[in-house]
């Protein structure tokens, strides 16, 4: 784990406080969505754990949080790895906050947009693997200590595409509905304990990574009630809610910031 402190900034932004004291992990945050969700906590006072397979973008990121007065630091984690390594993520980033998490963002995830015959087994194998069980295996791992003290939160990236059938990535949308799955019986099963649990589901969304498909997001959000693409900094606030005491009474559901795909058809 390395961490840098970078305070100085021509601009600096103040943190908040809504999650002044408190801890986050965020899988899958040195870009896109999950960088973006990273800043959103850490600039409402959260200490977050970016993690990934790539130091040097996790290190940015950190560097970013920490230029804004926000406070960060990065661990490597390889999500597509065994259980032991999984476990072995989970303390580390455990320990990097002092022992103790009170956020966890199930956020990375893996998307081949592939007809079903022209989908290769290691793309199936590395999906599950990311899509559905390392949040199984982090929330098994960090979960019970939060139960034990009465608090904490766990959230999920979801995705529009798990509420309805579409003629490309059948495999993809049946991992996030799993994903909504896990959260339901997540909430019955932590809950009672303290433990709120919740999903994020994201529409077409325009990242970093997919920005030369923009014509055809562009085109899919055309005729949503919002008319136009979902940004990272959209998703960050949906999960921001769900991580702050405003969702205090919200357990088991699926946020969706999705500009109204998945519900509407205006044309």
């Amino acid at each position: 784990m390395t961490t840098s402190l970078h305070m100085n900034d021509s601009t600096p932004t103040a943190p908040g406080s809504r999650l002044a004291g408190r801890t986050a992990v965020v899988t899958g945050s040195t870009s896109g969505i999950g960088a973006a969700i990273a800043r959103v906590l850490a600039g409402e006072g959260a200490h977050v754990i970016v993690s990934g397979r790539q130091a040097t973008r996790g290190e940015e990121v950190v560097e970013e949080i920490e230029r804004a007065g926000g406070r960060a630091g990065f661990v490597a984690a390889d999500l597509t790895g065994g259980y032991d390594q999984l476990r072995a993520f989970a303390a580390r980033a455990t320990h990097a906050l002092g022992g103790r998490v009170d956020i966890l963002v199930n956020n990375a995830g893996i998307y081949p947009a592939t007809l079903t015959e022209d989908l290769p087994d290691a793309d199936l194998d590395a999906m599950l693997a990311v899509n559905v069980r390392a949040p199984h295996v982090l929330v098994a791992a960090m979960a019970p200590a939060m139960a034990e003290r009465g608090s904490g939160v766990i959230i999920t990236i979801g995705s529009w595409m798990a509420r309805l059938g579409t003629p490309y990535a059948a495999m993809y949308s049946a991992t996030k509905a799993a994903d909504e799955q896990l959260t339901r019986s997540w909430a019955a099963e932590y809950g009672p304990r303290g433990v709120r649990v919740n999903t994020v589901a994201p529409g077409a969304t325009l990242t970093p990574g997919n920005e030369r498909a923009r014509e055809e997001l562009d085109a899919m959000t055309a005729t949503t009630p919002a008319g136009v693409v979902v940004r990272p900094d959209d998703i960050a606030r949906g999960v921001l809610y769900l991580a702050s005491d405003d969702a205090a009474m919200v357990h088991g559901t699926t946020l969706h910031v999705d500009g109204g795909i998945s519900v509407t058809r205006l044309a």
